[in-house]
């Protein structure tokens, strides 16, 4: 049992069903499969940025412009179908795509060749991919009535009962963990931050691993634009605002490591599930939006602080065996 409880996804996953029953005792139908179900669709954007996120957090990297990606990407493919009806869906999902990724890969490109810190290319990118979307737009939203039907449609046509929306975020799950832990690329992602320098004298090229992670981030993010604004069906400069430092939050939560070259998928879904469930059941508690920021933030800390604690508890056996043992030798 207590290897069990020492296990971070598991006792991650014990604590969201802690807390489902806990807001299930105020809200009676918080526990229902519907509504559980619901959480997990509006969870589900969160999720997909939030796995963008871990693939860069594990070069020992960090990317803060996530949601102003999706916000520009979000803005540049609603006004392309407002402006263009005609235009097949997969070619609008496949130009969302293509835009985060190169959005994705001028931050890979500043870190890989120009060595500047990732933390300040993405506070700069962040700035001035808001400021694109504004530029793009004028100021101006898109709204339902100026989007086709088929844009609109897609994140909600139901399958086996979930809209395509949480299929996707499904999809992606097992995409990303495929790709960490079945290709070479994956196993260069985390040596990249589990040990950049033994990554290199194995052969890992670390700048072209992180140059890819952010690529990929970027991708994810410019999907998430067309899910988001076709969920919501509107198009404007601020939206998914903050959601660059949830999809960080989901990770910590998730126990992946700041430091780089720890993480696993399932936590970091985990974690965003963690964030979901608490924004769902806190407004039907009655608790207040400003108390809200705060519970997220004392969570976050307490996150950062079990992380640091279980890598120095590792750090100090290792040098505690290595201590027995040189007391061994000398006793001999």
């Amino acid at each position: 049992m207590q290897r069990l409880l020492k296990n971070r996804e598991i006792l991650l996953a014990l604590i969201i069903i802690v807390m489902i029953a806990g807001f299930s005792t105020r809200a009676s139908n918080f526990a229902t499969p519907g509504n559980l179900a619901t959480i997990f669709n509006d969870t589900s954007i969160l999720i997909i940025l939030a796995l963008g996120q871990m693939t860069v957090i594990l070069t020992k990297s960090i990317d803060l412009s996530v949601a102003a990606n999706l916000a520009f990407t979000g803005m540049a493919v609603a006004m392309l179908d407002a402006a263009y009806p005609g235009l097949p869906l997969a070619l609008l999902i496949v130009i969302a795509i293509g835009i985060g990724a190169a959005l994705g890969a001028i931050n890979g490109f500043l870190v890989w060749l120009l060595q500047i810190p990732p933390i300040v290319v993405t506070l700069g990118t962040l700035t001035i991919y808001r400021g694109m979307a504004f530029v793009l737009s004028g100021g101006s939203w898109v709204n339902a009535h100026q989007m086709t039907p088929d844009f609109l449609g897609l994140p909600r046509i139901s399958v086996l009962g979930m809209p395509i929306l949480s299929w996707a975020a499904i999809a992606i799950v097992f995409l990303i963990w495929f790709v960490l832990t079945r290709t070479p690329f994956g196993r260069s992602t985390y040596a990249a931050g589990g040990n950049p320098t033994a990554a290199v004298y194995a052969g890992i090229d670390v700048g072209r691993a992180r140059f890819l992670a952010f690529v990929l981030s970027g991708a994810l993010a410019g999907l998430s634009g067309y899910l988001w604004v076709s969920r919501y069906a509107v198009a404007y400069v601020d939206i998914a605002a903050g959601f660059e430092l949830d999809s960080v939050a989901a990770n910590v939560i998730g126990g992946v490591s700041i430091a780089g070259g720890i993480g696993s998928v399932i936590g970091t879904v985990l974690g965003a599930l963690f964030l979901g469930v608490i924004k769902n059941a806190l407004p039907v508690i009655g608790i207040s939006p400003f108390a809200q920021m705060a519970i997220s933030g004392v969570v976050i800390v307490l996150a950062v602080v079990f992380n640091a604690r279980a890598e120095a508890k590792k750090g100090r056996i290792i040098l505690r065996d290595r201590a027995a043992k040189d007391s061994q030798e000398v006793t001999a």
